[in-house]
């Protein structure tokens, strides 16, 4: 199936999630549509980065929220698909794939976002299994998650475990309120005990499978804010089309057809750049595109809601939530400031 066969089908499946915000059913109906398969694949080889971003960029025009729920369910089960046992896929990674659990990517701590490295979270070794101490923040789907792929730092180095909601000494928060609906939390660890089998991957390399997790779906992240620009740009045109001041139509007015045009092309410049990152996946294409995708999107939005007027900061308007749910998009799976140093890095190596 090729890209405009992909955005066809996941257009027509979007449908279904238009202002959808139903936490407790959200997976099992995204498994229904099919959506999960595609953020959770059978096995780190049949992952295909452009139907992810098809899928995404039609997800997100209708459900900001389902589109973030789909995004961690697969950024939760990539390091076991990457590195984990048979046993691991199929105890934990099978059923989000069949819409029957739903899990999360602990990474973040409060004081280790973007410094990955600076992680305080500890693991030590309690007989055959793992003893957890500390804390993960802004970890979405936490109130909804079955279990997270959860990052610590042993003695070796920063490693991946799997921590079910339910292993003693795990707490789940519900303390980050958000300026959108969406399951969002965070994973206390007091003690928290690990039978063996939960470590994923090598101890030590931790820190390789979180960016490498991230570094596979970072360009979605791109994809994703197409999807809300180009929601913003429909409601935009058909609103200055029907709205009249001045006793004709806003859409006659050349200020609103230069807007209507900037627009335009931040969105086609942006959705070019997220193709070319899915076929190049250099480290220097998925920055340009995750950059500039996140920022012409958060434009794209704000003229929409310039062109509503008073209309356009009224809650319930779409382009309303629209301006709300993209500004997370500039921020989480690297900020544009690290997406920055990171095209400097790579431009400088030449």
């Amino acid at each position: 199936m090729d890209a405009t066969a992909q955005r066809t089908h996941f257009t027509a499946a979007a449908v279904d999630f238009e202002g959808f915000t139903d936490e407790a059913t959200v997976c099992a109906r995204l498994a229904r549509a099919g959506f999960t398969r595609v953020a959770v694949p059978t096995s780190a080889a049949a992952f295909e980065l452009g139907t992810l971003c098809a899928a995404r960029e039609a997800l997100a025009y209708r459900s900001g929220m389902a589109d973030g729920v789909l995004a961690v369910l697969g950024l939760g089960c990539q390091p076991l698909l990457a590195a984990g046992t048979d046993e691991q896929r199929a105890r934990w990674v099978h059923p989000v794939a069949a819409g029957t659990a739903a899990c999360g990517f602990a990474l973040t701590e409060p004081e280790a976002g973007s410094d990955v490295a600076a992680m305080a979270t500890s693991a030590r070794r309690d007989g055959d299994g793992w003893m957890l101490d500390g804390k993960k923040t802004f970890i979405s789907n936490a109130p909804i998650a079955d279990w997270f792929v959860l990052f610590a730092r042993t003695e070796v180095g920063p490693t991946a475990f799997v921590v079910e909601r339910g292993d003693p000494g795990v707490r789940i928060d519900a303390d980050v309120p958000l300026s959108v609906p969406h399951p969002i939390g965070s994973v206390v660890l007091d003690g928290a005990r690990l039978p063996a089998g939960r470590q994923v991957g090598a101890e030590g390399a931790g820190i390789k499978l979180a960016l490498g997790t991230l570094d596979a779906f970072r360009t979605s992240v791109g994809a994703a804010a197409c999807g809300m620009a180009q929601r913003a740009f429909d409601e935009a045109l058909a609103h200055v089309k029907r709205r009249r001041q001045f006793g004709k139509a806003l859409a006659e007015f050349q200020l609103t057809q230069a807007r209507l045009a900037d627009m335009a092309v931040d969105l086609a410049a942006a959705r070019a750049l997220v193709e070319q990152a899915c076929a190049a996946r250099t480290r220097l294409n998925v920055a340009i595109a995750k950059l500039y995708a996140t920022e012409a999107a958060q434009r794209v939005i704000d003229s929409a809601v310039q062109l509503f007027g008073g209309l356009g900061v009224m809650r319930g308007n779409v382009v309303e939530e629209l301006y709300r749910e993209v500004r997370a998009l500039r921020i989480y799976e690297g900020t544009s400031e690290i997406q920055k140093l990171i095209i400097a890095r790579e431009l400088l190596r030449g």
